[in-house]
């Protein structure tokens, strides 16, 4: 049994979705659950209508009608005007009809996931579509109701007896009789409300059914031909892993590397599922495997740049020494807004963190910290992280950047720099 993701880039336009049918017909036979992103730039441009929403902007319907028009272009290039999946996609847009009708009232990371989350549902529905238009017996399934979690929106938690019971009850029937098709990035709670598991979140969905089906293997299908040592956008002369282990797949994810979500790894290296990164462009490429015996050397040094980050420095108000006690008020305010920190530093007077600007979640977190301390901080910068490090590529890398916070260790190096 085989779990297929296929991420946004690969569906984007009806191009890739003929290309996805024709990679899956290569494995005709075999017991298959896609996993599918929403389509393209899909996710951003639903994050900026919730925005418009909960702001109650002008814009609102200009950005949702831009939506609606590139999901039903594509299905006007797949299909004829008479095919179901027209009222299909139409009538899973009315869930976002329905909220926008009515002014914001919710909490923020709630609206974003009921709203967010229609991408998924959309491009599911036009895919499994295609797939039973060419001849593919396909099914499809929301995945709400087998990847269940709390209410912790925006980073759902999986509560992970519970989905498996229900994922083990019902899928096993259905991959007997076709493949089946579900969305990455969601889940559901207990209220029936929709979570999402944390930005780029397909890929540990993908995790959470192999190893609840105990697959025999997850591919997830990239616009790239594997795990390359750094990102080809900002650096020349990459290359390509043909193996990594789980450990350095995790430490990759854990430091932002963004071609695999960093939950993914675990749930498959605790049940030996190894993980194929391939080109969606060139199916019978190798790609990058990711297991427990992958070769442990590394030729060149993995570097993983983060942008958006912001640098806060806090210190007693009385000027005393930073203990235990601050530290432990500290990390409970970034654990209460869900936010993770990157970097971290202390000295005997202060304690400086880096991590992810997000907007809303930072202005909490800055009110709460300032009633118990002095904060000052910097935003719009980088962080730089290097594995297998040597100190003339750090050199290089800085080049005429200001660091302003620096840390090393036998395998890593990290700088945060402006």
């Amino acid at each position: 049994m085989l779990v297929f993701k296929f991420g946004g880039a690969s569906v984007k336009d009806a191009a890739g979705i003929i290309n996805l049918t024709k990679v899956v017909q290569k494995y005709a036979g075999q017991q298959l659950l896609i996993v599918v992103s929403a389509m393209g730039k899909t996710t951003n441009a639903l994050e900026k209508l919730t925005k418009a929403y909960v702001d109650q902007k002008d814009d609102i319907h200009l950005i949702y009608n831009e939506i609606k028009d590139y999901h039903f272009h594509i299905l006007s290039e797949l299909f004829d005007p008479s095919h179901p999946a027209f009222d299909e996609v139409a009538n899973t847009f009315v869930e976002i009809d329905w909220m926008i009708e009515d002014e914001p009232h919710d909490d923020y990371d709630f609206i974003y996931d009921q709203l967010v989350s229609i991408g998924e549902l959309v491009s599911t529905r036009i895919v499994n579509a295609y797939l039973n238009h060419v001849g593919l017996t396909s099914k499809w399934l929301d995945v709400r109701g087998y990847i269940h979690t709390d209410n912790t929106y925006r980073e759902g938690v999986v509560e992970w007896a519970k989905t498996c019971e229900h994922i083990q009850q019902d899928i096993p029937a259905l991959l007997q009789k076709g493949i089946v098709v579900t969305q990455g990035f969601l889940g559901g709670t207990s209220e029936n409300f929709t979570t999402t598991l944390g930005r780029e979140g397909s890929d540990y969905t993908a995790a959470i059914f192999a190893a609840c089906l105990k697959a025999t293997s997850v591919t997830t299908w990239k616009d790239v031909p594997g795990i390359l040592n750094a990102d080809p956008k900002h650096f020349k002369d990459t290359v390509k892993f043909d193996q990594l282990s789980y450990t350095e797949a995790i430490e990759m994810t854990y430091y932002g590397a963004g071609v695999i979500h960093p939950k993914t790894i675990k749930p498959l290296q605790n049940a030996n599922i190894p993980l194929l990164v391939k080109p969606f462009g060139d199916p019978d490429a190798i790609g990058t495997v990711i297991s427990e015996t992958a070769a442990l050397y590394y030729e060149k040094p993995v570097i993983i740049v983060k942008q958006d980050q912001v640098l806060v420095s806090l210190s007693a108000k009385d000027y005393t020494f930073i203990t235990e006690d601050h530290l432990s008020a500290v990390f409970s305010l970034f654990a209460a807004n869900h936010i993770k920190i990157n970097m971290m530093q202390v000295s005997a007077l202060s304690f400086t963190v880096c991590f992810d600007y997000r907007e809303e979640r930072f202005d909490n977190l800055h009110n709460q910290l300032k009633q118990e301390f002095n904060v000052k901080y910097n935003n719009n910068l980088t962080i730089i992280t290097v594995r297998h490090y040597k100190q003339e590529e750090l050199k290089a890398l800085i080049d005429d950047r200001t660091v302003l916070l620096e840390q090393l260790s036998r395998n890593t190096a990290q700088m945060v720099v402006k």
